[in-house]
């Protein structure tokens, strides 16, 4: 799917621009891993666009969350390449799975905060952000405290902590102006 028609969707179902952006943000980790991994870099990011795309519709509960995504986007036609993995990645529901692209969403879900929060304490200048920064900040339980760091840690299989942060910072900052940083 086009880029620009998975935004048109997202942005039918998710109004509230701070969820619109940890879309975008996550998506950007997600294209960013998959070129590292050699895998399908619209697929992954298609499928970060839209991994949240019931969040405002379920009122933030969890027992329904990925539940909702997955009917979503079935009825829009989607296929279980995108809509399986937004269904999985509620842990809470589904658990954690050892396939690549859920291991790479549910990091890269937790991910994209801490490395925004790291971005706004340089003045939003995610150009400033390093691989170090994000690694020092990640130790620090109270920075960016909604970040699961457990998930993040689910990356490790795959990759080690500072190449993921270093793809997380470099596709974070691909869509900055997106996200409203410098």
């Amino acid at each position: 799917m086009e880029r620009s028609l998975a935004l048109k969707l997202l942005s039918h179902h998710v109004h509230k621009e701070s969820l619109y952006r940890h879309c975008i943000a996550t998506a950007a980790v997600m294209k960013e891993v998959a070129a590292y991994l050699g895998q399908d870099q619209e697929e992954w990011e298609t499928i970060g666009i839209l991994h949240d795309i019931d969040f405002e519709e379920i009122g933030e509960d969890m027992q329904r969350h990925g539940v909702e995504g997955y009917r979503i986007l079935k009825s829009e036609g989607f296929d279980d390449r995108i809509a399986l993995p937004v269904r999985n990645h509620n842990d809470l529901l589904f658990g954690v799975s050892d396939e690549p692209v859920d291991r790479v969403l549910q990091a890269a879900d937790n991910v994209s905060g801490l490395v925004i929060a790291c971005a706004l304490v340089k003045g939003g200048k995610i150009t400033e952000v390093t691989p170090k920064s994000i690694q020092k900040k990640f130790k620090e339980k109270s920075f960016a405290a909604g970040c699961r760091r457990d998930m993040v840690r689910r990356i490790e299989p795959l990759m080690d902590l500072p190449t993921f942060f270093t793809l997380a910072q470099k596709g974070i900052a691909r869509v900055m102006d997106e996200l409203g940083l410098e």
